[in-house]
């Protein structure tokens, strides 16, 4: 399917200043990747040697690429992966047309992998990222090998209840509320409160992912931009729960032709346990992995674990895949 179906943006304008210098851990490098009327800062972790297929890489709201650098190297020796800061997030800058629905987020994975022809790569998502993974393999099934979604934010009647501050964002004028009410409050304090929500044992964080964690929030808060993505971005996940027709996410989910690992954590208290079972039978080739003892992002709780699974899912395609060809 072509990607009209996701019109593209105008003309581009002017980048937005950087704040300070966003940490890069051994192994990766930064570039960013300028399309009209958007900039994407893509991390890369090359594969161990040439000819890997590639994998790209999606985060959540309020994450950014940094959210994969525990599974990436994992990963390393099976695919050329790629992770991108969606715009408004980690280093991008916000889009200009100020447009930050599901469907502009998957617009811009779109683009960035028909502008480098890097399609079809194993697509891998976590919360936000999930679901605009789940757009994109719909939409578009020639640029994707493989899906994995790590607790997607895909549709629920009854929400998580660690969701309700999430929904509350995406309202006029609470975005800015927040930040005046909370502006005495530490980054530290915003970090320790993002972990609480975000890990199912938020002690299982090493000091120095603490103090990692603490310099990127002190540098986004700096971002004259920070909160309207936030808002912008949170309205956008409420605006994709409630629509109908092709465009939900749930429809688009059955359309997926890829193979698909879904990921839920048993202590997520973003996105419900319960649901894994509704997208195990929505996803039409998928496989589901539980962990019990996960929170919201199990990528960077358990990278082995996830790894493993992920590992298993690409495994399993490139044997079908030779079978499909005669073998080798």
């Amino acid at each position: 399917m072509s990607s009209t179906e996701l019109p593209d943006t105008l003309a581009a304008g002017a980048m937005a200043p950087r704040v300070s210098t966003v940490r890069v851990a051994e192994g990766e490098r930064l570039r960013t990747v300028a399309l009209p009327g958007l900039a994407l800062t893509v991390r890369s972790r090359p594969g161990d040697r040439p000819g890997l297929p590639p994998a790209l890489y999606v985060h959540g709201l309020g994450g950014s690429s940094q959210n994969w650098s525990a599974l990436m190297p994992l990963l390393a020796d099976l695919v050329d992966g790629e992770a991108v800061d969606l715009p408004g997030f980690g280093d991008s800058p916000p889009p200009d047309d100020g447009n930050y629905s599901l469907t502009a987020h998957a617009r811009a994975v779109i683009r960035l992998l028909d502008a480098g022809g890097r399609g079809p790569v194993h697509l891998i998502g976590n919360s936000l990222g999930g679901s605009v993974a789940t757009r994109v393999a719909a939409v578009r099934p020639d640029l994707v090998r493989t899906l994995t979604l790590v607790s997607p934010a895909l549709p629920e009647l009854r929400a998580q209840r660690g969701a309700w501050p999430t929904a509350l964002l995406a309202l006029p004028g609470v975005a800015s509320l927040f930040s005046r009410l909370t502006r005495d409050w530490t980054a530290e304090q915003r970090v320790r409160g993002v972990m609480s929500l975000c890990y199912g044992d938020p002690g299982s964080v090493t000091d120095e992912g603490f103090r990692n964690a603490v310099e990127e929030m002190e540098r986004r808060l700096a971002l004259p931009y920070f909160w309207d993505a936030m808002a912008r971005s949170a309205r956008g996940i409420v605006d994709a729960y409630t629509v109908g027709g092709q465009h939900n996410l749930w429809r688009q989910a059955e359309r997926v032709l890829a193979p698909t690992l879904l990921v839920y954590g048993g202590r997520d208290q973003l996105v419900s346990y319960r649901m894994a079972r509704k997208a195990a039978t929505s996803f039409r080739d998928s496989r589901l992995l539980t962990l019990p003892d996960a929170g919201h992002v199990a990528m960077m709780e358990y990278p082995e674990t996830v790894a493993k699974a992920v590992r298993e899912l690409i495994d399993d395609y490139d044997d079908g895949n030779d079978d499909d060809n005669g073998g080798s």
